[in-house]
């Protein structure tokens, strides 16, 4: 197990200890960090789909309003 050491303002250390008081505060961090990189990991993949998605419309035909007005009658037909 790895130890790491972070510098924190002494009212969010002192804010945490009184929070936590009987729990774990190990444990407590270590399921925050994990939640931390899942939601970078989350954030990333959406950033991916995103630049995906936009490369993506590139490449769709374009259509004018008159053309998009005429397939929505056709289809309601």
């Amino acid at each position: 197990m790895a130890t790491l050491s972070f510098s924190i303002p002494d009212e969010v250390s002192e804010a945490f200890n009184r929070a936590f008081v009987d729990i774990d505060k190990n444990m407590l961090i270590a399921n925050l960090m994990r939640k931390a990189v899942a939601e970078a990991e989350q954030q990333s993949r959406r950033q991916e789909a995103f630049q995906l998605l936009t490369e993506c419309r590139k490449l769709r035909p374009k259509l004018s309003s008159e053309e998009i007005l005429e397939a929505r009658t056709e289809i309601r037909q």
